[in-house]
C-alpha cells in the first residue's frame, strides 16, 4: 500500500492536522467528500491523503469562499482530471512501445527483402 494511502490517524488527530472540528470531518464523510477507512472496531482511520484532501476542502471554503456544493464539484473534477492524466500517460506509454516495436520491425524488413 502506498504510504500516503495507509490509514493511520484517528479522527481527533486528523481533525487537528486539518485544523477542523471532529464533527466537521463526520459531516464531510456523510457528504462523501472524504471517506476514511475503518478499523475492525469501526473506528475511523484517516490517511495522509485524506488529511491533505481535508486541508484542500478547508482552503477552498476559507480562502476562496466556495460552498460545500462547489467544493464537491471541484473535488470531483479534480479527481476526474487526475484519472484522465493517468489514462493519457498510460496510453502515451503504450503508443511509444508500439512505435518502438514497429521501428524494430521496419529495421528488419529491408534486410529480409534484400535476401530475396
Amino acid at each position: 500500500m502506498i504510504e500516503d494511502e495507509r490509514p493511520c490517524f484517528v479522527i481527533s488527530i486528523a481533525a487537528r492536522m486539518a485544523q477542523m472540528h471532529e464533527q466537521t470531518l463526520r459531516s464531510y464523510e456523510r457528504l462523501g467528500l472524504v471517506i476514511p477507512s475503518r478499523s475492525r472496531g469501526r473506528i475511523r482511520l484517516y490517511s495522509h491523503r485524506d488529511v491533505e484532501r481535508l486541508r484542500q476542502i478547508r482552503r477552498l471554503m476559507d480562502d476562496l469562499g466556495v460552498n460545500l456544493a462547489g467544493v464537491e464539484v471541484i473535488m470531483n473534477l479534480t479527481n476526474r482530471i487526475t484519472e484522465l492524466e493517468a489514462e493519457l500517460r498510460n496510453t502515451r506509454e503504450e503508443m511509444e512501445r508500439e512505435i518502438e516495436r514497429l521501428r524494430r520491425v521496419l529495421a528488419i524488413q529491408p534486410r529480409i527483402e534484400a535476401k530475396q
